[in-house]
């Protein structure tokens, strides 16, 4: 394995520690940016997938963008017109795998046991 490869690993490894299990908002954020949107595009966005259930306020989705562009789980697509346009990069789509994961296993769980409770 070359030291690129080790370094990666180890990048995003940091970002599954970080990152997984994600936020509801986090989950929806990155969902969002599998097509290149800007902030409120998000918002409307999340708002139609959970049938007006989730309501981002505007300070919530820029300061969670602002992170994972840090983070380097998005990138700028483009910058117009005072809106800033992401969308997901290899290492979010790496995270949000490992988290989509994850979710299937707790709905097979789920339906598995949920007559135990009713």
């Amino acid at each position: 394995m070359t030291k690129e490869k080790v370094m990666e690993l180890s990048a995003t490894d940091k970002l599954l520690k970080k990152y997984v299990p994600m936020t509801e908002t986090a989950f929806y954020i990155l969902l969002s940016l599998t097509k290149p949107r800007h902030g409120y595009g998000i918002i409307k966005h999340v708002e139609e997938l959970s049938n007006g259930r989730i309501k981002l306020g505007s300070g919530t989705v820029y300061g969670t963008l602002t992170k994972m562009n840090k983070d380097g789980l998005i990138t700028v697509y483009a910058d117009e017109e005072r809106k800033t346009v992401y969308k997901v990069s290899e290492s979010g789509k790496k995270v949000m795998t490992v988290e989509i994961s994850r979710l299937k296993e707790l709905y097979r769980n789920a339906v598995a046991c949920e007559e135990d409770f009713l």
